[in-house]
């Protein structure tokens, strides 16, 4: 009986669409969603990207992993269980603002490979563009933006990605980035990678 709830739910259809919304906006909505350990420079650069985005008229809006857990996440733990839905809610949303013709940077660990496929599947393949942030933990640690590796090797926090929780390595991410190149140097990268793909319609 529980379950028959799902049967009276009826997807409802609007005429202003997406494709409608990208006419307008003079480009196409994506998901570009960085993954990286904590300090490897996500939101450095997925915020130096905005900027751009910004200054060239395009629609966007970052979904920070900390910014999430302060909200809609504030009721998960760092669980397993817990972060496959921390993604999920994440990733559904990034599609609600896909639909709406943004592009949207989402900036969070996500540090099983399973997580990022449940996103991929969620935006639809065509639709997600991963970026790996490659930053040695040992670096992460010496830049330690939040206090979080120090505060996790002296066991004041537990199930720390790096630490005591596992990182899976992006086998074939869309876009690689060296966290130990210049924020000049990978924004220019990213860029000429975005604009050669045709998600952006300018280059640095």
């Amino acid at each position: 009986m529980k379950h028959n709830f799902k049967k009276n739910i009826i997807f409802q259809k609007y005429e202003i669409t997406r494709i409608k919304r990208e006419n307008k906006n003079g480009y196409t909505s994506k998901v570009i969603w960085f993954t990286g350990l904590s300090g490897s420079g996500k939101s450095t650069i997925s915020n130096m990207l905005e900027k751009i985005l910004f200054k060239n008229n395009i629609n966007t809006y970052i979904l920070d992993g900390d910014n999430m857990r302060s909200g809609l996440c504030s009721d998960l733990t760092f669980s397993s269980i817990d972060r496959n839905e921390n993604i999920r809610r994440i990733a559904e949303v990034a599609k609600l603002m896909l639909d709406a013709g943004i592009i949207v940077l989402v900036s969070v660990i996500s540090p099983y490979r399973q997580q990022r496929l449940l996103a991929s599947n969620i935006l639809g393949k065509n639709n997600f563009i991963e970026v790996f942030v490659d930053t040695p933990l040992h670096i992460c640690e010496e830049r330690d933006p939040k206090g979080l590796y120090k505060k996790s090797r002296s066991n004041k926090i537990s199930n720390f990605t790096g630490i005591d929780s596992l990182y899976e390595f992006p086998e074939k991410p869309d876009i690689y980035l060296d966290g130990t190149y210049s924020l000049k140097e990978n924004i220019k990268k990213l860029v000429k990678i975005l604009y050669t793909n045709n998600v952006i319609f300018f280059s640095t």
